[in-house]
């Protein structure tokens, strides 16, 4: 049966005066009657133009239809034959700006909530094993993964399902990289990632943490104990700052290390030993994903005033619209054309930005708007917390990794794209080391990638 609504099932959501007081999930999901109504909305369309936008080319039609007939076990099994993650993605990819953006039901109203009902079907599911899983004592060769996020994750995964060995190293002492450190737990919480994580260990795959590639090992030490095979997932966890006086000062944060003392540290808890001093009036520069995040984040901290300030409209922010959605709600303040050009404080702390307009110019190559300064239009805001959120760019480290790997002037390593291969034999890489920082969902294909190119090259070497 069609259920030919124009508008999206509702989701149940956390009251704004509520959510600001706790780091409790926001959107709570689908209740099973909701999301049978919303897989009813799916037209099931021959040409499945949603599929192709997808990145990891998830069979979309197909699984709704499973939804629609109260299948939600097999909707799983679908999904994962494509996403081995569905609990994460569902929460954090931008559907809106992929696959629902395709979806035929949009023309004339509101896009099927492909992401909602992906998430739905993880949840229902979060302690089955996906059967697509070769667990075997058997395994072929080893293969080494760096790092831990969602690139690593997907490669570890399918290559786990191709029936390899494979060894995960992370730097960190906590397993996720970004969707561990960068993503607050009321759009991710951390028991969603710790049963996707653990469903991979009982797929056969080990974690070890501590180990950074480039100083604990080398690639060549990797080799040497016996991997076929390096994938190189570090992603981009150096943050870019604007190169302004005042950068400093005491009270100024980049969003990876705010993010990472909310997010790793529980510094919002009096019991952690990490505290991170309540902020009273915060500004966040920059308007993507990470400064809805830090700027949600810093709400929830206390009794706090949040501006995000951003050089373009509204209209041009990066940043999902839910995102935005659920931080007007939450009471955070918008200051749009407008751009940092100092950082200001007395006695090392800062007390504020000097800030000057921005107007829309010319349109740039790739089709957006460029925006240039009113240099006599300044005026200052005033902050006691800054918090920096304008992207990252590749961490050093992995260059002291291998002589062999050749890298861009950003950083990043450079990659045949169909095959993730990099400069050096057997060693590959994705995700944001490559690309720079993107979508967790782009990272995870680019995952999947490598982890097809792998077993072919590996396979046919040592056959």
């Amino acid at each position: 049966m069609i259920n030919n609504s124009k508008v999206k099932e509702p989701v149940n959501v956390q009251d704004p005066k509520e959510r600001i007081k706790n780091f409790k999930e926001v959107e709570l999901g689908f209740s099973d009657k909701n999301a049978k109504k919303e897989a009813q909305r799916c037209l099931n369309c021959k040409a499945k133009p949603c599929v192709s936008a997808c990145p990891v080319g998830v069979d979309i039609p197909s699984f709704i239809s499973k939804i629609a007939n109260d299948d939600v076990k097999s909707a799983y099994e679908i999904i994962t034959k494509n996403n081995s993650f569905p609990a994460i993605c569902g929460r954090v990819c931008p559907q809106e700006k992929q696959c629902e953006l395709k979806c035929i039901r949009g023309r004339t109203g509101e896009p099927v909530s492909i992401g909602r009902l992906e998430r739905y079907a993880a949840d229902k599911n979060l302690n089955n094993l996906p059967s697509n899983i070769n667990i075997s004592d058997d395994k072929k060769h080893k293969i080494a993964v760096v790092g831990s996020g969602p690139s690593g994750l997907a490669c570890a995964s399918e290559l786990l399902k191709m029936g390899f060995k494979v060894t995960i190293f992370e730097a960190l002492h906590t397993v996720g990289g970004v969707l561990s450190y960068g993503i607050p737990e009321f759009r991710l919480p951390r028991e969603i990632l710790e049963f996707e994580v653990q469903k991979l260990k009982d797929s056969g795959a080990k974690i070890i943490t501590n180990v950074i590639v480039g100083k604990s090992l080398k690639i060549d030490d990797l080799f040497k104990n016996g991997y076929k095979a390096v994938y190189i997932a570090s992603g981009a966890g150096l943050p870019r700052f604007m190169n302004i006086p005042g950068e400093g000062l005491s009270g100024v944060y980049s969003a990876n290390e705010f993010l990472t003392r909310i997010n790793l540290m529980k510094s919002y808890k009096d019991e952690y030993d990490t505290p991170i001093v309540k902020p009273k009036k915060v500004l966040v520069i920059g308007g993507g994903n990470v400064a809805m995040d830090a700027a949600r984040c810093a709400k929830r901290l206390g009794n706090s005033d949040v501006t995000v300030v951003y050089r373009r409209t509204e209209n041009e922010m990066p940043a999902r619209k839910d995102e935005i959605l659920h931080a007007k709600e939450e009471g955070i303040n918008f200051m749009f054309l407008s751009n940092p050009v100092e950082f200001f404080g007395a006695e090392g702390k800062v007390n504020g930005a000097k800030c000057v307009k921005m107007k829309i110019a010319d349109e740039e190559e790739s089709g957006r708007k460029s925006v240039v300064p009113i240099p006599e239009e300044t005026f200052e805001i005033m902050g006691d917390t800054v918090i920096v959120a304008i992207g990252n760019d590749s961490n050093e480290t992995i260059k002291e990794a291998s002589d062999g790997i050749n890298f861009d002037g950003r950083g990043r390593i450079i990659t045949n794209p169909e095959t993730c291969r990099t400069s050096q034999p057997f060693v590959y890489a994705g995700g944001d080391i490559v690309t720079g920082a993107a979508t967790v969902i782009l990272a995870m294909g680019a995952g999947k990638t490598a982890a097809k190119q792998i077993a072919k090259d590996v396979l046919n070497h040592n056959n």
